[in-house]
Order: C-alpha cells, then sequence, then structure tokens
C-alpha cells in the first residue's frame, strides 16, 4: 500500500485526487492533507477518508476543528506544509496553487519523497534547483498535468538523442474563437468558462491568456530536460490529442484520451503500474481532430513564456509572481482581461535580471513581484 500525502486538497487537482484515491482504497493510505480556507470542503474529504494530519492556511478554524475531530493533528501555514512534506508518506502531490508549493516541494525531495507535481509554478519560479534536488536524492518527479503526463507516457523507453520536438497541445481557452481586437470587452464569466476542462478558476484564466501553455513550455524543459527550441505548442480545440513527441525519424507518437484530469493523477500516483478506469474515450463519437499552429502575436502571454525561458535565472520567476498578481486583481474584477498581460510585461521589463539564484532569491524576487505592480 502506498502511503500518499496532498498539499492543496480541497483544490480541483485535490478533490479529483481524493476521488481516484477513494476508488482504490486498498491500494493507498492517506497520511497527511493540506488545506485553504474551505472547511466545508475539508468536511467532506474527511467524511470519505482517514487522515492523521491536516494542515490549514491560516489558525481561523483550528480550535473548532480540533474540537470536531480530536483525533487528527492540526496545524497551519507553511510550518503546517513543511510538516506534511516531512512525514512518513511515500509521496506527496503538489496541488497547491502558486509558488507557495515550492519549498514543501523542496522538503519532500530531501526526504526522498516521489512528487505527483501538478503545482507547476514550482518548475517554473526554481526548476533547476528542483530538478537538481530531485536526481541528487534519487527521486521521480511524476507530472500530473495532462500534457506533461502524455509526453512522459510518448516518452517511455526513447532515446533522449532520437527527441526532435515535443509538442504541447492547447484547447485555446475560453477566447479560443476571438480575434485579438475582440478581448477588449469580455468579463470574468467569460473568462471562467472554458469549454473542455473543468479547472480552478486561477488555471482557467491562465488558459485564456495562454500563460498556463507557456507556464507548461517551461516546466516541460525541466521535466524532461530539453532546449526551449525543442519544445512547441500547437491549437487543438477537442483535447483529446493530450500532447505528441516527434522523433529525428519525422515519427510522432501521441497519448489521446478524455479530457478528465483523473487519469494523469492515477497515472502518477500508481506508476509504474496502471490501474483500471471507467469513462473509456468513445471513438465512435469522435467526427473529426483539428489542430491548427499557434499565433503568438494572437496569444503574447505564451510568447512572454519562451521570452522569460529564454533569458533564465530569475525571469520565470517574475513571469509567474506578476501574473498571480494580475491574476487575483482580474478575479476581483479590478482590472480588465488585456491588462493581465500589461501588468506581466511591464514586471518582466522592471526587473534586472539575476542568474543562477539560490532559493531565497528566487522567493525574495516572488514576494517582490506578487505585491508590486510597474
Amino acid at each position: 500500500m502506498k502511503k500518499i500525502s496532498i498539499i492543496g486538497v480541497t483544490g480541483s487537482i485535490g478533490l479529483q485526487t481524493i476521488d481516484v484515491i477513494e476508488k482504490n482504497k486498498s491500494q493507498f493510505e492517506v497520511v497527511s492533507i493540506a488545506a485553504g480556507k474551505n472547511v466545508d470542503a475539508l468536511r467532506g474529504i474527511l467524511s470519505r477518508i482517514d487522515v492523521r494530519r491536516v494542515c490549514m492556511k491560516d489558525e481561523t478554524h483550528i480550535a473548532a476543528l480540533k474540537l470536531e475531530y480530536p483525533n487528527i493533528e492540526f496545524t497551519y501555514g507553511m510550518d503546517g506544509l513543511l510538516e506534511v512534506a516531512h512525514d512518513d508518506s511515500d509521496m506527496l502531490v503538489t496541488a497547491i496553487l502558486g509558488s507557495v508549493g515550492i519549498r514543501p516541494t523542496l522538503a519532500a525531495i530531501k526526504q526522498k519523497k516521489d512528487i505527483a507535481l501538478a503545482n507547476k509554478e514550482t518548475l517554473v519560479a526554481a526548476g533547476a534547483i528542483v530538478m537538481d534536488a530531485a536526481k541528487e536524492a534519487g527521486v521521480q518527479i511524476l507530472p500530473v498535468d495532462s500534457e506533461h503526463s502524455a509526453i512522459f507516457q510518448c516518452l517511455k523507453g526513447e532515446d533522449k538523442k532520437a527527441i526532435k520536438r515535443l509538442m504541447i497541445t492547447a484547447s485555446g481557452g475560453s477566447f479560443r474563437d476571438l480575434e485579438r481586437h475582440e478581448l477588449d470587452k469580455v468579463t470574468l464569466k467569460d473568462a471562467l468558462n472554458h469549454p473542455n476542462w473543468s479547472m480552478g478558476k486561477k488555471i482557467t484564466i491562465d488558459s485564456a491568456t495562454m500563460l498556463n501553455k507557456g507556464l507548461e513550455v517551461i516546466e516541460a524543459k525541466w521535466l524532461f530536460d530539453l532546449e526551449v527550441d525543442q519544445i512547441s505548442t500547437i491549437l487543438h480545440r477537442e483535447s483529446i490529442v493530450h500532447s505528441m513527441v516527434e522523433f529525428v525519424d519525422n515519427s510522432i507518437i501521441a497519448q489521446i484520451g478524455n479530457s478528465d484530469m483523473r487519469h494523469p493523477i492515477q497515472f502518477a500516483l500508481t506508476y509504474p503500474d496502471r490501474l483500471p478506469m471507467n469513462n473509456p474515450l468513445d471513438w465512435a463519437q469522435l467526427t473529426q481532430l483539428n489542430f491548427k499552429e499557434m499565433d503568438l502575436n494572437r496569444f503574447k502571454m505564451l510568447q512572454y513564456a519562451y521570452d522569460a525561458i529564454k533569458i533564465g535565472g530569475t525571469m520565470p520567476a517574475v513571469l509567474n509572481a506578476a501574473n498571480e498578481l494580475a491574476v487575483s486583481e482580474f478575479l476581483k474584477e479590478k482590472i480588465s482581461f488585456l491588462e493581465i498581460e500589461q501588468i506581466v510585461e511591464s514586471a518582466m521589463n522592471h526587473h534586472q535580471v539575476i542568474q543562477n539564484p539560490d532559493i531565497d532569491t528566487i522567493l525574495h524576487v516572488d514576494a517582490f513581484y506578487k505585491n508590486n505592480r510597474f
């Protein structure tokens, strides 16, 4: 039985991870979980699975929860997240949102835990440090993002020298059918209406701006140890082909399946084994699959991501932090949709890049650009 801990358990990926675990109870034991502030969602989880420890975002509800669940240890904040990372589980699922996932991920790696990585910001901001730590500790970083899970599966048994390029597919997000000039008037409600996937609010907005795909490009560079020029993106509105790998002989391997995040979650949790799942792809319902070249002038945030990783150093952390600030403002309806990219561009123009940063420098830069707009 594999021991699992989860940070970000009340978010979209966290809840779907609980679905997978609940359907395979003989395979998994959940040791610790970390939630945000959604106590109702937490109660729902605790009615479905047994855990030893719960970490909350802050101490607001701790006293009441201790009375309600006397057999569970409750902690909070970053110290609590690090306690989860240091428990006796075999794997940490990093479903938490944002760069707050960096420190617990590194702590878990040092404890020689495998990582089921759904927190892409960790590799975006600190990819070199995290991958070096994983290599030194001899642990696996197993991607939970559907695109990176697809690439991981396509590369199984392949020689790195045979890789020509990765092709990361993108649905196009909520505004894929709009021209750029039409984005002036879009609303928050419009942006949150993703055509294919059920996701959290922040990642849904990132999908609409296409920054999510940009973060995935950066994440793929570190996960698969490739040059940025070997990583391309392609519009694929059906989200059936989750990504592809093209090899030097021009053959292409693709991973195909329904738009259901529980598939890549289960793959990461059970790797190297595979367990049965419901909801198979119905080929009879597929009338066509569409692919289209990505227009980087239309999707400027994707271009910013390519720029950031090519510049390197602290620039990807700035890209990510400024985007977190901008999306937070957009979700509060304080700025327009197109102002998101303006905030990110201004932050990148302002920043003086530090090459080969240590983790403290990365976290300092991250905090600065999450709290300052230029």
